[in-house]
C-alpha cells in the first residue's frame, strides 16, 4: 500500500510540474537569430543602396524596427563571444583578433551563454552555420555549450562548395554534424546548405510539439524554440576561390561591371532567400505570429578587396578590422509582435551584448541572469520607443594593437589603429559602380517571400512605409543646422570643413551624432569633453583581463586525423595518421 501511495504522489507531483512548465512556456516567443557575416552597412536596400535589392531583409526591416545605432564588435570571434555571454570581450580576454584554427582555447567555459539560459527557460535550442568560439576540445563546441543540436562549420572561413578550411597552408574539412564530420554534403552549396537545415529544425519543432500535445492531452502546450543561424555568407571562403556562388546567380547581377562585385551580390542573393525562407517556413508552421526575429551581421563589411571581398559601408569610414564607424556600427534588424512600436528607425544606442538580457527580458527571464554582464536590458526602450538606458559602448580595448575606441553619449573617441594595417584602411571606401545607375524596387519588396508570409498574417505594407523608413534610415555625412538645435550642449563648432585625424599619431574625438562618416576631428575644438572620455576609457581598461591568444600547436593539424578539422586534444595520439605534409 505504501508503494501504491508513492506512485500515486509521484504521478500528482508530475502533472502538479507539467502543469507549472506548460504555464511557464505556453507564452514564450520563439527566438530566430539569423546573423550574417561580414555584411556591409551598404549592402541593404534599406539603408539606402540600390545597387544589390535585399527584398526579404527590407521587408522584415520596414515591418519591425530598423536599428540604426546597433554596435558590435569589429572581428568575428570577439562579436560572437559578446552575443553569447552578455559581456564585452575585453571581460572574456577574447579582445585581440580571432580564434586561429590551430590555436587550442575558446570561449571560456566559465561563461553561461544565451542557449543554456533559454534551455533553463524550456527552449529546444538549435545551432546552424557558423561558429568559431572553439573546437578544440568537444566541450567547447556548441552541442556542449546549450545547443541541442549543430550542424555547421567551427572555424572561420571555408570553401563555400567542398567544405575545407585553410589555414597558413595546412587544410581539412570543416563541416560537422555535432562532433561528427559530414563529408557526404560536399558539392552542396553552403548558404542552401545551411538554409535547407534550418527549415528541418523549424519542421521537427512543429512536429515534435504536436506529438507533445497529444500525448499530454493539452492544445496550449507549447515548447518554444531558439534557432540560431549563423551564415557563412557573405564572408569570404578559402584565398584560392574567395567569392562563390552558383553561375546562373552571379548572371543576374551583370548590370554590375565589377565581376567580384557582382560574384558579392550574388552571394548576398543567396543570403537574403534564406530570411525569406525561414519567415516563410514560420508562417507554414502558425509560429510566425509568437516569433522574435532578429537579421544581424557580427562586424562591418570588408571592402575594397580586403579580406578578398567586396562588401560596401560606404558613406561610414573605415572596414571590418577597424574601430570606425564601418567595421563597429552593424548592420541589424528586429521584428516580433511582442514589441508596442514597430515600423520605424531607432537611433537608440545599442551593443551586441545587449541580447543576452533585452532577450531574456522579453520571455520573462531576466531573474535567471548571472550579475557582471555588460549588456542592458533594451526590451522596454525598444518595445515603447523609450531613451535607450544605454549611453556608452565600449568598442574596444585592444592592448596587442594599442587601439581603443569608446563612444559616449554623441561623442567617439580613438586612440590607435591596427598595426596589422597601420592606416591602410582608414578612409571611405565606395561601393564598386558608383557611375553605374539603379533604381529601387519597391515591387520586390512587397512580392518578396517575407511579404507574402507577413499578408497571411495581416501584417501588410504600404510602399509609402517603404520609401519613409528608407529615407529615414539612411546615413548623411551633412551637418543639419536644424539638428544642431535639438541637443543641451555647444554645437558652435560642431560644424565646419573636415578636420583631419592621422590616428597612427593622434587622437581623435568625433561627434557621431552630426558627424557619423567622421571627417571633423574635435579633439582640440572640445578639450573637456576629449578629457572625459579619454577618463572614462582608463577606468574601463581596469577592470580588463589580458588577451588570452596564445601560440598555436602541431597537433591540430588536420592531416593527422584525416584531413578534418577536429577536437584534437580529445583524441588519443595513437589516433594519428602519418602525414608527410
Amino acid at each position: 500500500m505504501g508503494l501504491i501511495l508513492y506512485l500515486q504522489l509521484y504521478i500528482v507531483l508530475c502533472y502538479i510540474a507539467y502543469g507549472n512548465y506548460a504555464q511557464d512556456v505556453s507564452s514564450h516567443p520563439h527566438i530566430i537569430i539569423i546573423l550574417a557575416d561580414d555584411l556591409g552597412w551598404n549592402d541593404v536596400g534599406f539603408h539606402g543602396s540600390n545597387q544589390i535589392p535585399t527584398p526579404n531583409i527590407d521587408a522584415l526591416a520596414y515591418r519591425g524596427i530598423i536599428l540604426n545605432n546597433h554596435y558590435v564588435q569589429s572581428l568575428c570571434t570577439p562579436s560572437r563571444s559578446a552575443l553569447m555571454t552578455g559581456k564585452y570581450p575585453i571581460h572574456l580576454g577574447m579582445q585581440h583578433y580571432v580564434l586561429l584554427n590551430t590555436e587550442p582555447r575558446g570561449l571560456p567555459l566559465s561563461e553561461r551563454l544565451l542557449p543554456e539560459y533559454l534551455k533553463d527557460l524550456g527552449y529546444s535550442t538549435h545551432a546552424v552555420g557558423k561558429w568559431h568560439l572553439g573546437f578544440f576540445k568537444k566541450e567547447y563546441t556548441p552541442e556542449f555549450r546549450g545547443f541541442d543540436s549543430h550542424f555547421g562549420h567551427w572555424t572561420g572561413q571555408k570553401d563555400y562548395y567542398d567544405h575545407t578550411a585553410v589555414y597558413q597552408g595546412i587544410w581539412g574539412m570543416d563541416l560537422h554534424r555535432g562532433l561528427d564530420p559530414d563529408w557526404d554534403s560536399h558539392g552542396r552549396y553552403t548558404t542552401e546548405l545551411y538554409t535547407e537545415e534550418a527549415l528541418k529544425v523549424i519542421d521537427t519543432h512543429k512536429k515534435k510539439l504536436e506529438n507533445l500535445k497529444l500525448e499530454h492531452l493539452d492544445e496550449s502546450f507549447n515548447q518554444p524554440l531558439f534557432l540560431y543561424l549563423s551564415h557563412h555568407a557573405v564572408h569570404s571562403g578559402n584565398d584560392y576561390k574567395p567569392l562563390q556562388a552558383p553561375d546562373e546567380t552571379v548572371e543576374k547581377f551583370s548590370y554590375i561591371k565589377d565581376y567580384q562585385r557582382r560574384k558579392y551580390a550574388a552571394m548576398l542573393h543567396w543570403f537574403d532567400e534564406s530570411v525569406g525562407k525561414v519567415v516563410e517556413r514560420l508562417a507554414a508552421n502558425d509560429m510566425l505570429n509568437n516569433s522574435i526575429i532578429l537579421v544581424a551581421t557580427d562586424n562591418g563589411g570588408a571592402p575594397a578587396g580586403l579580406d578578398n571581398n567586396k562588401a560596401s559601408n560606404w558613406p561610414l569610414r573605415g572596414v571590418k578590422f577597424s574601430l570606425w564607424e564601418g567595421g563597429v556600427r552593424g548592420t541589424a534588424l528586429i521584428w516580433s509582435p511582442l514589441l508596442k512600436r514597430m515600423r520605424r528607425v531607432s537611433e537608440q544606442m545599442m551593443h551586441i551584448s545587449d541580447w543576452v538580457p533585452t532577450l531574456l527580458s522579453a520571455i520573462d527571464g531576466s531573474s535567471k541572469l548571472l550579475p557582471g554582464l555588460d549588456g542592458y536590458n533594451m526590451w522596454k526602450a525598444l518595445s515603447e520607443d523609450e531613451p535607450s538606458e544605454r549611453n556608452e559602448i565600449l568598442l574596444n580595448i585592444d592592448a596587442n594593437e594599442n587601439e581603443s575606441a569608446l563612444r559616449v553619449g554623441d561623442w567617439k573617441l580613438m586612440i590607435g589603429t591596427s598595426t596589422r594595417f597601420n592606416g591602410t584602411w582608414d578612409d571611405w571606401y565606395g561601393p564598386s559602380g558608383l557611375d553605374e545607375k539603379y533604381s529601387y524596387d519597391v515591387n520586390l519588396i512587397l512580392n518578396s517571400r517575407v511579404s507574402k508570409a507577413m499578408n497571411l498574417i495581416g501584417n501588410h505594407l504600404q510602399e509609402e512605409h517603404i520609401l519613409t523608413l528608407r529615407e529615414k534610415s539612411k546615413v548623411r555625412c551633412e551637418v543639419d543646422d536644424l539638428m544642431l538645435k535639438s541637443v543641451d550642449y555647444d554645437t558652435e563648432n560642431i560644424s565646419g570643413p573636415p578636420i583631419a585625424c592621422d590616428i597612427r599619431v593622434q587622437h581623435c574625438l568625433f561627434n557621431i551624432k552630426f558627424d557619423p562618416c567622421e571627417r571633423r576631428n574635435l579633439a582640440d575644438v572640445y578639450p573637456d569633453v576629449y578629457a572625459s572620455l579619454l577618463h572614462n576609457l582608463a577606468q574601463i581598461n581596469r577592470t580588463a583581463l589580458p588577451p588570452a591568444n596564445i601560440p598555436t600547436v602541431p597537433q591540430s593539424n588536420p592531416a593527422l586525423w584525416g584531413y578534418e578539422w577536429t577536437n584534437y586534444e580529445d583524441k588519443n595520439p595513437s589516433q594519428m595518421q602519418c602525414s608527410n605534409g
